[in-house]
């Protein structure tokens, strides 16, 4: 059974977090991130348009702490819908949050106890905080989102707008 997940809404625009001081790898990929952008922008490459700004992997990867959890993202005619892996943590973990058009996702994966009594040489299980925020498209309900979270799986519906949904058109392919 899907339990609720409350998401909180912040009307002031969420200001960027800075790099923790000293963390040079997070300036290095700032740096190598306007690199892209700059070369992106100046028409190198075609533009694409995307329903979610996502960042990119580089900027995905945190210095410390938990692994970023894996989304998915799906339309259809009436919302869009995120997806996102959260296992071995419940609804009380997850925070999310809108601010402006930023949808953020952030919350604390637990070590459960320490073993001392084993030598780990290799341990790819993730502990500590995440945050995950993405740039809404125009359209969307802000008042009808609703979060949930059943199996480790947390699910955003973002509905759309009636208006949104009106403009959708379907457009016929005719062969020659």
């Amino acid at each position: 059974m899907a339990q609720t997940v409350e998401v909180k809404r912040n009307e002031r625009a969420a200001a960027p977090l800075p790099a923790p001081a000293g963390d040079i790898w997070q300036s290095f990929r700032n740096d190598m991130q306007r690199l892209f952008d700059q070369v992106w922008n100046r028409g190198f490459f075609p533009s694409l348009p995307r329903a979610f700004d996502v960042e990119p992997i580089w900027r995905q990867w945190p210095s410390v702490g938990a692994a970023q959890p894996a989304v998915d993202y799906a339309e259809d005619e009436k919302a869009y819908h995120i997806t996102a892996e959260l296992p071995g943590m419940s609804e009380k973990e997850v925070d999310v949050s809108l601010s402006g058009d930023t949808l953020t996702i952030k919350g604390e994966k637990r070590s459960e106890k320490e073993e001392k009594a084993k030598n780990y040489y290799l341990s790819e299980r993730s502990y500590g905080s995440f945050q995950r925020s993405f740039t809404l498209p125009d359209g969307i309900d802000r008042d009808k989102i609703e979060a949930s979270f059943a199996a480790g799986v947390l699910t955003l519906t973002l509905p759309k707008t009636a208006e949104a949904v009106k403009q959708q058109k379907k457009i016929e392919v005719k062969a020659k």
